[in-house]
């Protein structure tokens, strides 16, 4: 599989969402998480896609380093999370999650799919989003895990 490159939107260990703002062109503070709740990883987008949310398809970046929101990356495909995500207003829609690595990670220069990674790494970014999200008053739910391929794919369609 070819990499992919990815836009980091908010870095590791940030207590605050930022997102791209197209017609702007600049990173937007979106949001101020509550205390204690940081992003784990690096959480950004693949450009010139569409998710199921209209916006650029989500990407969480398994690395050893943190970033800055608008860092361009080529990372590797490792799998990825099918998820339903249910609005305040009901409305429920597909908001899939990718995780990638970095091309040039020493750390995980290894990983290639998501059950190499550490044990309980998978389910802690399970546990964030559906905490990250309920505390927005919004529903996430996992549909089902994916390999490294089947991410690739669906990526690409």
């Amino acid at each position: 599989m070819e990499p992919i490159t990815v836009i980091i939107e908010t870095p590791k260990g940030s207590g605050h969402k930022y997102d791209y703002e197209p017609e702007l062109k600049c990173f937007k503070l979106k949001k101020v998480l509550p205390v204690g709740l940081v992003f784990p990883f690096d959480f950004g987008f693949i450009p010139g896609t569409k998710g199921g949310d209209g916006d650029p398809l989500d990407v969480i970046v398994i690395s050893e380093i943190a970033t800055f929101p608008g860092c361009c990356m080529d990372c590797r495909v490792i799998g990825a999370i099918k998820v339903n995500q249910t609005e305040r207003d009901g409305s429920t829609m597909r908001n899939d999650r990718y995780f990638v690595v970095p091309t040039v990670s020493q750390l995980f220069k290894e990983v290639s799919s998501l059950v190499q990674l550490p044990n309980g790494i998978v389910n802690q970014l399970e546990s964030f989003f559906k905490n990250y999200n309920e505390q927005a008053g919004k529903k996430f739910e996992v549909i089902e895990r994916v390999n490294a391929e089947e991410a690739y794919k669906m990526i690409k369609v």
